[in-house]
């Protein structure tokens, strides 16, 4: 009787002679499989999720900075390089910043300005017109004129720098300057050639070397320009608003307009980039001989769509700016920065995809307040329920901490401690105490929610 042939299913189904040394490989990389698995499962048991919020310019970079220098001294050392064209441009920003104004003030006004029945041009509204003289305000407009034509090769380097950094994405210019969305990628593959080449190489943007060449032909008219007592007596009217950081690198021009420039730490902590989206960074941090990957994310401007995404963080670190009580938003020039940043605190403290998270509230910038505070700025001008108190560093911090609190005790929906902290992240030596403090309280805490301690 003919045997009946195999169907397909029965053939792949039968069991085969396999070769003894294939089987022992197969073995392997399924054993190797398995370890691959088994050391994921654990390295994501130890991962610590960490979130940075706070709104815009309120220190989240200058905090992942400071969390880099302190944990990961290393990679900040490795990638000073590429920081160079971010403090060319934010130099060349405040100058900027600064010759636009002049031009308003000394140039724009007095173009479009009309005369007067006796002849006299109506400029007189100028808000330097009623502290100088007439003579005065000439030769200013005049020594303008000339700083302007030698300054301008600098400030028309600014758009193709920006260019360069955002590595040809799109950017938006504002009064805080440019937003650069693709410069978080940028700097990775930067900082990946330099890590590789262990060397402090030029990595940087091909404009940066022309701007640093522009920079030192000009180095003393921005002195001049940024000494001048017409600037100065404008910042002070505050018709001039500089970023934060501007004072710091203006007054550092002669230090950087070198070829071989290298940033330091205090001015890569000094720098301003606005970051977009999020952005992840890792850490290995060693606490009580238990090594944790710390993970921090920087969620930059974002309010909203981060929430659903960040469920299980283990903590999350906002940054107040307190010493924002004068200042408002630009996209809302009628909300006040305090109240937007007691307005995202609330969003976070009743959100319930968050209520697991450790809590850690840092009012920055208590440097900025003070100065503010000694240079006679009134709270109670800008806030109004700050009423009669004391215009004292100590009164006005108390006040924005109670308020901080109070929406923390109404509002928060897991009941968590939380932990406040007075800081400037300008400050290394307070701020790594305070790092080396917020991070064992974290770990710890989460340590125990996994059953470590």
């Amino acid at each position: 009787m003919a045997r009946r042939p195999r169907s397909e299913l029965e053939l792949f189904n039968a069991p085969t002679s396999q070769d003894p040394e294939a089987e022992k490989v197969s073995k392997q990389i399924d054993e190797e499989l398995r370890k691959e698995a088994d050391r994921l499962k654990r390295k994501k048991s130890r991962e610590v999720k960490v979130m940075l919020l706070g709104q815009a310019e309120s220190g989240k970079s200058t905090l992942q900075k400071q969390f880099q220098l302190h944990y990961a001294a290393k990679t900040l050392e490795r990638e000073r390089p590429t920081w160079r064209p971010i403090v060319l441009f934010n130099i060349i920003q405040a100058v900027r910043t600064i010759m636009e104004e002049l031009d308003l003030e000394f140039f724009s006004h007095t173009q479009t300005s009309s005369s007067t029945s006796n002849g006299l041009s109506s400029s007189s509204s100028s808000l330097l017109d009623s502290s100088i003289s007439e003579l005065q305000r000439a030769r200013w407009k005049a020594d303008f004129a000339q700083v302007r034509a030698r300054l301008l090769p600098l400030t028309a380097i600014e758009e193709s720098l920006a260019s360069d950094l955002v590595g040809g994405v799109m950017i938006t210019r504002g009064r805080t300057g440019f937003v650069r969305a693709g410069w978080q990628s940028l700097l990775s593959g930067m900082r990946a050639r330099a890590a590789a080449d262990n060397t402090y190489a030029d990595h940087t943007p091909g404009t940066s070397n022309l701007a640093i060449k522009a920079l030192s032909m000009v180095q003393d008219d921005v002195v001049e320009l940024w000494n001048h007592p017409a600037v100065k007596k404008l910042i002070k009217l505050r018709k001039i608003v500089l970023q934060e950081s501007a004072a710091y690198f203006l007054n550092n021009v002669s230090r950087i307009a070198i070829s071989n420039y290298i940033p330091t730490t205090e001015d890569i902590l000094n720098v301003r980039i606005q970051t977009l989206g999020v952005t992840e960074h890792s850490f290995e941090i060693n606490v009580g001989g238990q090594t944790m990957n710390w993970l921090l994310y920087d969620v930059g401007g974002a309010r909203h769509a981060w929430v659903p995404y960040f469920d299980d963080a283990t903590a999350i670190i906002f940054l107040a700016p307190i010493s924002a009580f004068d200042q408002y938003l630009e996209e809302d020039p009628r909300t006040n920065r305090i109240d937007d940043s007691l307005q995202l605190w609330t969003m976070v403290c009743s959100n319930l995809l968050l209520k697991n998270a450790h809590l850690v509230l840092m009012l920055n910038k208590t440097d900025l307040l003070r100065e503010k505070l000694n240079a006679g700025i009134k709270v109670r001008k800008y806030i109004t329920s700050y009423g009669d108190r004391p215009n004292t560093y100590e009164e006005a911090s108390e006040y924005f901490r109670a308020h901080f609190l109070q929406v923390h005790r109404r509002k928060d929906v897991g009941k968590r401690a939380m932990y406040v902290h007075f800081t400037s992240m300008l400050d290394v030596q307070a701020t790594r105490s305070i790092l080396a403090i917020v991070g064992e309280a974290i770990i710890r805490s989460y340590m125990e929610s996994v059953g470590l301690s």
